[in-house]
C-alpha cells in the first residue's frame, strides 16, 4: 500500500515510517523538522517537507502521493506548551488535522489512524482505577482539548463522507530517538541528564518533594506494532488503548532508570507543571487486542542503551 506518514521526521512517526517500509509499503514522510529531524526519515521514504497548517502544501503532497491510507503522527504534543499556548495547540492539531481530513476525502484515502492521547483525554484517573475506552473522556488540558476535538471530527467525517479511520489513544509514549529537549518525553530527558551527570527533576504531583505524577509508560515498538495492525484492517474495534495498564511514580522511574544506566542520579524537586493530570492510567482491555505489552524494566533498558551509544559517540 501507499502510506503517507504525517509526522514521520518525529519520534514515534520515524519509528512507524521503519516499519511499514519492513512490511513492504510504499512510504511518504510528511514533516515541517520543528520537532523531527531529517536523519530519523528512511532512507527508501519519499519525504515531503511543509507545515500541516498550509492547506494548499497539503494538498500539493496529497495530489502527487495519492496515498491509500494515512497514519497522523503530526502534532504540538506537550501539554505545558498547550497550557501556554492554547491556540497554536489547537492551529497545529485542530486546524492542520483538518487539512489532512480534507484531503484524505478529495484523494478517497481508504483509511486514516489517528495519534490520539489516552494520557490526558481522561483527565485524572482515579487511584486503584485505569481509564478504558468506556470511560468518558475529560480533558483538563488545551492539549487533551485538540486531540479530542479531531476524534469527534473523525466520526464526523466517517458519518458524511465514508472515511474509515482508528483513533489510537496513546499512553505515555517512550523509547529511542525521543527529544531530550523539549517538554515532552520525561525518559528521554531523564536519559540524557543522568548520563552527563547532571541532575534530574521530579515535578510535584499535588505538593513539592513527593514522589510525582503517576503515569502508564509504552514503549514506542508497541505503538508501532498498533498502527501496523490498524493500517492493515487487524484492529477490529476503535478507539485502542496503547499502553500497559501498569501505574509508575516518576520517582518509581528515575529509580528504574538509574538501575539500568548503573549510576546514581543527582535527584532535585519541583512544582506541579501547568496543565499535568495527577494520574494517568489505562486499561488495554482484556483480552487486549495489541497483545502483550513491553515491561517498563525491558523498555527501559532499551532506551538507556540507545542514549548511552549517542552520548558515547
Amino acid at each position: 500500500m501507499r502510506v503517507l506518514v504525517t509526522g514521520g521526521a518525529g519520534f514515534i512517526g520515524s519509528h512507524v515510517a521503519d516499519a511499514l517500509l519492513a512490511a513492504s509499503h510504499e512510504v511518504l514522510v510528511l514533516d515541517d523538522l520543528s520537532t523531527g529531524r531529517r536523519e530519523n526519515v528512511p532512507a527508501r521514504a519519499t519525504f515531503a517537507q511543509g507545515d500541516i497548517r498550509d492547506a494548499v502544501f497539503v494538498a500539493r503532497v496529497f495530489g502527487e502521493f495519492r496515498p491509500e491510507v494515512v497514519t497522523h503522527q503530526a502534532a504540538q504534543t506537550s501539554v505545558s506548551v498547550s497550557a501556554r499556548e492554547p491556540v497554536r495547540d489547537a492551529e497545529i492539531n485542530v486546524v492542520g488535522s483538518l487539512n489532512i481530513l480534507n484531503e484524505c476525502v478529495q484523494q478517497r484515502v481508504q483509511k486514516i489512524v489517528f495519534a490520539s492521547t489516552g494520557g490526558a483525554i481522561y483527565g485524572d484517573v482515579p487511584d486503584g482505577t485505569r481509564a478504558s475506552i468506556a470511560t468518558p473522556p475529560n480533558p483538563l488540558s488545551p492539549y487533551a482539548c485538540s486531540k479530542f476535538a479531531v476524534e469527534n471530527y473523525l466520526n464526523a467525517y466517517k458519518s458524511e463522507h465514508k472515511l474509515a479511520y482508528t483513533v489510537l489513544r496513546y499512553a505515555n509514549v517512550y523509547g529511542p530517538r525521543q527529544d531530550p529537549h523539549g517538554e515532552a518525553g520525561v525518559v528521554a530527558i531523564f536519559a540524557q541528564r543522568l548520563l552527563k551527570g547532571e541532575a534530574i527533576q521530579i515535578n510535584a504531583r499535588k505538593q513539592t518533594g513527593d514522589d510525582g505524577c503517576v503515569r502508564d509508560y509504552v514503549y514506542v515498538a508497541d505503538v508501532v506494532k498498533a498502527n501496523l495492525l490498524a493500517i492493515e484492517g487487524k484492529l477490529a474495534s476503535s478507539p485502542i488503548n496503547v499502553c500497559t495498564g501498569v501505574a509508575t511514580t516518576t520517582m518509581e522511574l528515575a529509580r528504574m532508570m538509574e538501575s539500568a544506566a548503573g549510576m546514581a542520579a543527582v535527584i532535585k524537586h519541583g512544582p506541579r507543571r501547568e496543565g499535568d493530570v495527577e494520574r494517568s492510567v489505562l486499561d488495554p482491555g482484556s483480552p487486549a487486542p495489541l497483545g502483550a505489552a513491553t515491561t517498563l524494566s525491558d523498555g527501559i533498558r532499551k532506551t538507556v542503551a540507545f542514549f548511552r551509544e549517542r552520548h558515547n559517540a
